[in-house]
């Protein structure tokens, strides 16, 4: 017998709605102990997913690009140079207070992977071990977009632990 996604789902799902603003999603992040949440609307249907990468980037200025001249005129070039700074130099709270009402749909990824119930254990390890590595959970959903249930990494190596042992 070849696994399924419904195999594999936990159909028990934390989500989030677009509405909940950035400040709701962050409590929720404490609350649970997950990467990320699925986000529907009010008829369940997944319209995003919102990480905690995802909320991370609103304290990482995107351009922080420094310019530095190199050599001597008429022989000056430019280097180009990213400065990524240490958390510990962010000023977390102006920044969560300047994001705090921002709702979700502005911050989540709207393009997202999903599968059927139906689909193969190859469908979703495609997904989970594809060329996008920030995908790391696969929502599964109905033939109307609605969600029933959710597959990350953890879940399939399970099954196949399980099915070892069997």
């Amino acid at each position: 017998m070849s696994l399924t996604a419904r195999d594999l789902m936990e159909p028990d799902v934390k989500t989030v709605s677009p509405d909940d603003d950035v400040a709701e999603v962050f409590k929720r992040f404490a609350r649970y102990e997950f990467s990320g949440f699925p986000v529907v609307d009010d008829d369940e249907r997944v319209v995003g997913v919102i990480t905690e990468s995802d909320l991370v980037d609103l304290f990482e200025p995107e351009d922080e690009t420094l310019w530095i001249p190199i050599g001597l005129p008429p022989f000056v070039d430019t280097l180009s140079y990213q400065v990524k700074r240490p958390w510990a130099d962010l000023d977390l709270g102006v920044d969560l207070i300047r994001n705090a009402d921002r709702p979700i749909s502005e911050v989540m990824s709207a393009d997202v992977a999903t599968v059927t119930p139906d689909a193969s254990v190859d469908a979703v390890l495609d997904l989970l071990v594809g060329d996008d590595p920030d995908i790391n959970r696969v929502p599964v959903v109905d033939s109307d977009g609605r969600l029933v249930g959710i597959i990350a990494r953890q879940d399939v190596i399970r099954a196949f632990r399980d099915k070892r042992l069997d």
